[in-house]
């Protein structure tokens, strides 16, 4: 529900503010005045593109706010999707500076033109007599039968059943191209895991064959060489360890002689200690070591076995090629249970088409079965309207399962007696259209829920009884919803809650528009005026006073 509006620096209008009444405004005013002009600028505020021609100064910034109660309308979950602060109360601000730049704030969080459209299009309708292309629609025209047959539940549940057979068709259709992949590929990949699963590789063991390959390659030499260490460690006559023994020996008597000693001596069986371990891992090394060309044969084969799959499969390491002959494996497994998968993945398939094919004659039934009702409904207002002679059937097609349903409607539609009712936009003029619309925002009114309302001269071209009869019915949408009605009628005008009257204002350099809310003898006034014109008679003003009365 829009609570205030307020524009500056617009076209002809300098300052404007208005709070509309929570059920119906009338808004009146002499042609040229501004009333399509103040339409213009809610439009911007609601996502339409501008230029700086809008502008009245044009060294000024142009600002339309305005702020809607919204605490009703469930929108928590577009705020949150477009990260913004949410309140009951929201402020929808729209600038244009004299540059032409346009920026968009919604509760001063800056948006894009798109997302305001979006939330401009749930906040406020602005139905004018060329404003019908909606209407003709058919995706519109649907959701009026969905609102109608109040197939909400109905229609949800649908569209859950058709995401899953959707998501289910996928699913199969994916595996169904993988499995030809796979086909194509099964017994190359076969191949390739044979190849690894021969080897029968294991972590680490590179690092470990490439140390015992570099031992074999030498080991003639590596045994001279412990035998010449182990030869001067303890050799007869020049043995490390002898000459060692004499140390040792003159550092615990230096060790007895003074406790200074001691250290040295400490540090000397330190020493002695590491040195004969080494000399017993050399002894033991030289055990080990043998000379075995079989086995270096072996080692060398294993490796090249090795080197070779690396190149083939672009990696560097065992470990690498033990993931490739895993992922190998479960090409391998998936192809062998791929009947299986396929079977079971065409079974969910058919189970969820049931289930559409269920949902979606639970949801075509349900419709169908509003389509006389809501004809006839429809054709009595239209009556009331003073198209005594409408008529408005409804046209269904069964179609192949979409997000909506399998219902592809239309509806029929001719003003003339014996006239066959044709599509919409082949028949209907721009008053009828207008009419037909007004009839049916009425009929939805307490059955969905609307946004604010905005009625541009939409009882153009009617008069007396069909007047009186449509501002019946704007009174009883304004009964649930918001209607502001822009009209030049005074008996449709006398019928608001609240009146407020825009006029053109020539006391400065430039003619600027200004709106005003007219009070009990300002209403009089403009409605005799309206009436009678600018110079209203007494029976005139005695009418006005009985209009407003009525």
């Amino acid at each position: 529900m829009l609570k205030s509006l307020s524009i500056s620096n617009y076209a002809l209008i300098d300052q404007l503010q208005m709070h509309p009444s929570p059920a119906l405004s009338m808004i009146t005013g002499e042609t040229g005045a501004g009333k399509s002009i103040m339409l213009g600028a809610v439009g911007l505020l609601l996502g339409n593109r501008a230029d700086t021609k809008v502008l009245l100064h044009e060294d000024q910034k142009c600002i339309i706010e305005g702020v809607f109660d919204i605490g009703s309308y469930g929108l928590q979950p577009f705020f949150e999707l477009e990260e913004l602060d949410y309140e009951s109360t929201c402020i929808i601000r729209r600038e244009i500076s004299p540059s032409g730049k346009s920026r968009s704030f919604v509760n001063d969080t800056p948006v894009l033109l798109d997302r305001l459209r979006i939330l401009g299009a749930m906040l406020m309708d602005i139905h004018s007599q060329h404003d019908t292309l909606q209407l003709g629609d058919g995706q519109y025209q649907l959701g009026l039968v969905d609102a109608f047959a109040q197939s909400k539940e109905e229609l949800q549940s649908y569209q859950t059943a058709y995401r899953s057979y959707k998501k289910a068709q996928k699913e199969y259709q994916e595996l169904k191209e993988k499995a030809v992949e796979l086909q194509k590929e099964a017994d190359f990949v076969q191949f390739q895991l044979d190849e690894l699963s021969l080897l029968a590789l294991q972590s680490g063991e590179q690092a470990e064959l490439e140390s015992l390959q570099e031992v074999l390659e030498n080991a003639e030499e590596i045994k001279t060489k412990i035998h010449e260490v182990m030869n001067l460690f303890d050799g007869e006559q020049f043995g490390v360890f002898q000459g060692l023994a004499q140390i040792q020996q003159g550092l615990q008597t230096l060790a007895r002689l003074a406790h200074k000693f001691e250290l040295f001596q400490n540090r000397f069986q330190e020493v002695y200690i590491e040195l004969k371990d080494l000399a017993e891992t050399l002894s033991d090394e030289d055990s080990k070591v043998e000379v075995d060309f079989e086995r270096l044969e072996e080692i060398r084969d294993r490796l090249s076995k090795i080197y070779q799959l690396q190149k083939k499969h672009g990696v560097s390491s065992v470990e690498e090629l033990l993931t490739i002959e895993q992922e190998l494996a479960d090409k391998v497994f998936q192809f062998q249970n791929l009947d299986e998968s396929l079977e079971a993945a065409e079974l969910r398939l058919k189970e969820a088409e049931k289930v559409l094919k269920d949902k979606a004659k639970m949801l075509s039934t349900l419709r169908m079965a509003c389509f006389i009702d809501f004809e006839n409904s429809l054709q009595s207002l239209l009556a009331g309207l003073g198209m005594e002679n409408a008529q408005i059937k409804i046209d269904r097609k069964e179609m192949s399962p979409a997000l909506s349903g399998i219902d592809e409607v239309e509806f029929l539609f001719t003003a003339n007696k014996g006239s066959i009712p044709q599509p919409l936009k082949k028949v209907a003029s721009g008053g009828e259209f207008s009419r037909l619309l007004f009839a049916i925002k009425y009929l939805m009114a307490d059955k969905m829920a609307l946004p604010t309302l905005i009625f541009d001269e939409i009882d153009t071209g009617i008069s007396g009884e069909v007047a009186l009869q449509m501002v019946r019915m704007m009174k009883d949408i304004a009964m649930q919803h918001q209607v502001i009605c822009i009209t030049h009628l005074p008996q449709v005008a006398a019928k608001g809650d609240l009146h407020y009257f825009v006029y053109k204002d020539n006391a400065s350099e430039k003619t600027i528009s200004k709106i005003k809310l007219l009070d009990e003898s300002g209403r009089i006034d403009e409605l005799a005026k309206m009436i009678a014109g600018a110079h209203p008679s007494p029976s005139a003003v005695a009418s006005a006073k009985e209009l407003l009365a009525s």
